[in-house]
């Protein structure tokens, strides 16, 4: 299964305090395939990410990327994150930010110019290029964080949620975007509360208080327990605590 998946979660719990926020997750993702995690908020999507991207270690269990347990710090230039807040120096230009973050993953200056070219095109952000992110609006900065997630190239992509705020036009673009990735070889992960999105993962995996309580394509989902809709078949699965 480590040869076949990109990442794989081993029974991973992870506590904060006396609370216990994951409980038992065990999870692989094939290499190449867009892998939703589906839960309302506070069900522990964000720390399930944290972890694969090696910002937060598990209390209990194991977590691996591209066959490397992590936290793995050399890791972390092969892993494209997009944070649910975005990580951005307000100040600065989007061109500045996207320089600074395209050095911290060891690009060079001629890379670092030829994909801020085609980032800010994929996100519709090209006039705004030498604007202070301070003048954006919360959507076009969800965006210049998706372009700094694939700046350079990643065969990881870890997004939380990120579609907030963008426009249905845009967000249409941008899955066409990530099925193209995928088509290359490169393995996305994606968390959503937006059944719509779920929809369009290869594969998903449904989350409730910390625990995943259904696996498999959103058709399988659907016709395991004969319902016609995937907010159906969370509902379903919520309920009933199963897991398949």
């Amino acid at each position: 299964m480590m040869e076949e998946s990109c990442i794989v979660l081993k029974s991973v719990n992870r506590d904060f305090g006396k609370k216990r926020i994951l409980k038992d997750v065990d999870l692989q993702i094939p290499y190449g395939h867009i892998y939703g995690l589906l839960g309302p908020s506070g069900c522990g999507k964000t720390t399930i990410v944290k972890i694969m991207a090696g910002i937060l270690e598990p209390t209990s269990g194991e977590a691996y990327v591209l066959g490397e347990r992590m936290p793995k710090l050399s890791l972390m230039k092969r892993i494209g994150y997009m944070a649910q807040g975005d990580a951005l120096y307000s100040s600065l230009t989007a061109a500045e930010n996207l320089k600074f973050f395209g050095s911290m993953y060891g690009m060079s200056k001629a890379q670092i110019k030829t994909r801020t070219a085609e980032v800010m095109q994929l996100v519709n952000l090209s006039d705004h290029l030498n604007k202070p992110v301070q003048s954006y609006s919360g959507g076009m900065k969800r965006r210049l964080s998706l372009a700094i997630a694939i700046l350079h190239n990643p065969p990881v992509l870890i997004l939380d949620e990120p579609t907030v705020g963008i426009d249905p036009v845009l967000r249409k673009s941008i899955w066409q975007e990530l099925n193209l990735l995928a088509d290359q070889g490169v393995t996305i992960l994606v968390t959503t509360h937006v059944m719509d999105e779920a929809d369009k993962c290869h594969n998903l995996a449904m989350m409730r208080e910390g625990r995943l309580i259904a696996k498999g394509t959103s058709r399988e989902l659907q016709d395991r327990i004969g319902v016609h809709s995937l907010e159906d078949a969370f509902i379903y699965y919520g309920g009933n605590q199963y897991e398949g």
